[in-house]
């Protein structure tokens, strides 16, 4: 049986992403909501003007009145609802779909700023194409919270208010009663039926789709390898299966949206059936002409409108909760405020990198150097991390200052950070490494030169030289290099390398060693090496034997 979730994780999250659509812009929520009050209220006012119009003249007909009935100011006012109606439709999209987009802009950098606080570590494994591609999914099905739940929930609520108080004054109460207790407590059990019933499925669906999406572009990547290893008819298998699920619940979802579509039609009829008897009975006590009886019908039928389309927003809460969950904690607290603060002073006579931990206790001043030793796994790549401000930094000071007193900007100016693995963009190697800074082409050059890529970019077009996504078109040796010609631009003060030799040969990996030194003669250089620890850099601070994990 398809029971949702019962805890109220999901539900917290939904409340706090909610919450954050709503103070990106407070106005522009309220215009959308505004104009779609105008399409729903002028729906029901242009079928409750024309019903009464129609029966109005269809009775003066019979009567033989019909050459004495006034029908410029009826037929004028459905000209200007049906015109006015049309012009709130347009407004309406154009204004719910701009606070759609104000609110997801804000959602973004919110996840952007809680993800850029967090832990080094978390956000390398966030650079996988899996892990992107489902941030992505979630941002954009959390759209679905304004433009098709809060927004016309909201509408649909001011509507059946203002239709209530129309109905009551102009027909009568027992009419605007039929029409208010018929819809209300009736179409709220039939979407929290269809909430319940589509909530797994609407999960599942969108589960098993991104699984879908991400094998596919793995079999793409890698179907060489598949096909030399024998593997393509499994992969295709895994795939077709995963496409079955997804179409299963897909197809389980639908069968509830519309049997929840057939209930919220029934309920229509009966509702208009209701204010028929309601307008029946009024007019047989002599308190409304029958036109004015007929009015409760129309108007019964247009606030069909209010409740209709609600349920796909509520066929998809599953989705919505499932992306809620996952978005919610990498969001910065909502009272967090990002303040500016200043920089500190450096310590008179303070190294650039002091390491106070247990088992480990160094210092590198200006033109020193120092490679990192140890077994996998002892901690090198995370000590690396805390000294560039992306993990703890107990025992660690960058001129005399913890790396967390500094202000990024200021951080990422003294310290540059090459991991093992670099980001690399599709395009030239000139806008590759014009990542780092704004740098003359002769500063491009020399730094290419340092890291000995120039000669084997010189007949590609040197700077010019075109790159595919991700780097295509270097190998990985060359790629490394790339990435350590761009951190060399930033002339840092500490410039930390985690296996920068990691794809060379012994010849290029000693000249690229040099060629870092003797771009950057002044700065500090830690580096974590499982090779090259011995090279002559090194000789003022020639090894340091990490003992283990922190």
């Amino acid at each position: 049986m398809n029971r949702p979730d019962p805890s109220p994780a999901p539900v917290r999250a939904v409340l706090r992403v909610l919450g954050l659509l709503l103070r990106a812009d407070p106005w522009a929520m309220a215009r959308g909501a505004a104009m779609a009050v105008a399409v729903l209220a002028m729906g029901a006012a242009l079928l409750g003007l024309s019903g009464w119009f129609i029966t109005a003249t269809g009775l003066g007909g019979l009567a033989g009145i019909g050459i004495a009935f006034d029908v410029f100011r009826p037929s004028a006012g459905v000209r200007f609802l049906a015109l006015g109606r049309t012009a709130a439709r347009y407004g309406e999209r154009l204004l719910t779909h701009d606070a759609t987009l104000r609110a997801l802009a804000a959602l973004r950098v919110a996840l952007f700023r809680g993800q850029a606080g967090r832990d080094g570590r978390v956000l390398l494994r966030l650079r996988g194409g899996g892990a992107l591609t489902r941030i992505v999914s979630d941002v954009d099905a959390l759209d679905g919270l304004v433009l098709r739940l809060l927004l016309p929930f909201a509408a649909g609520g001011v509507t059946h208010a203002l239709a209530f108080v129309a109905l009551g004054w102009i027909v009568g109460w027992p009419v605007a009663v039929s029409v208010a207790a018929g819809y209300l407590p009736a179409a709220a059990l039939i979407l929290m039926r269809l909430a319940w019933r589509a909530a797994r499925p609407s999960a599942r669906a969108e589960d098993r789709a991104q699984a879908l999406r991400r094998g596919l572009i793995d079999t793409i990547r890698d179907r060489e390898a598949l096909i030399l290893a024998g593997g393509l008819r499994e992969a295709e298998t895994r795939l077709g299966a995963l496409d079955a699920e997804a179409r299963a619940a897909a197809a389980d979802l639908d069968r509830a949206e519309r049997d929840a579509a057939a209930a919220l039609s029934a309920l229509t009829v009966l509702v208009a059936a209701a204010a028929l008897v309601a307008g029946g009975w009024l007019l047989s006590t002599g308190a409304v002409d029958p036109a004015r009886a007929a009015i409760g019908v129309f108007v019964a039928l247009a606030m069909a409108e209010t409740i209709l389309p609600l349920r796909r927003g509520v066929a998809e809460i599953g989705r919505m909760a499932g992306a809620a969950g996952r978005i919610a904690p990498g969001l910065p607290p909502a009272a967090e405020t990002v303040a500016a603060k200043p920089a500190p002073a450096p310590v008179a006579d303070a190294p650039i990198l002091s390491i106070r931990r247990a088992g480990l206790s160094f210092d590198l001043s200006a033109g020193e150097a120092a490679a990192l030793t140890g077994p996998s796994g002892a901690g090198k790549s995370s000590l690396l991390l805390s000294i560039a401000g992306l993990a703890p930094s107990d025992g660690i000071g960058i001129l005399g200052h913890a790396p967390s007193r500094w202000p990024d900007p200021d951080l990422r100016r003294l310290v540059t950070l090459v991991p093992q693995r670099s980001a690399l963009l599709a395009g030239t190697i000139r806008d590759n490494l014009a990542l780092s800074c704004t740098a003359r082409d002769a500063d491009m050059t020399a730094a290419l030169d340092a890291v000995d890529l120039s000669r084997a970019l010189h007949g590609r077009g040197g700077l010019d030289a075109t790159l595919g996504e991700g780097g295509a078109g270097l190998s990985g040796g060359q790629a490394k290099r790339l990435a350590l010609a761009r951190a060399l631009l930033r002339s840092p003060d500490l410039l930390l390398l985690d296996e920068p030799t990691e794809g060379l040969d012994g010849d290029t990996a000693d000249r690229v060693l040099a060629g870092i030194r003797g771009f950057l003669p002044d700065a500090a250089i830690l580096a974590a090496l499982h090779r090259n620890a011995d090279h002559p850099i090194f000789a003022t601070k020639h090894r340091v034997a990490v003992p283990g994990a922190w």
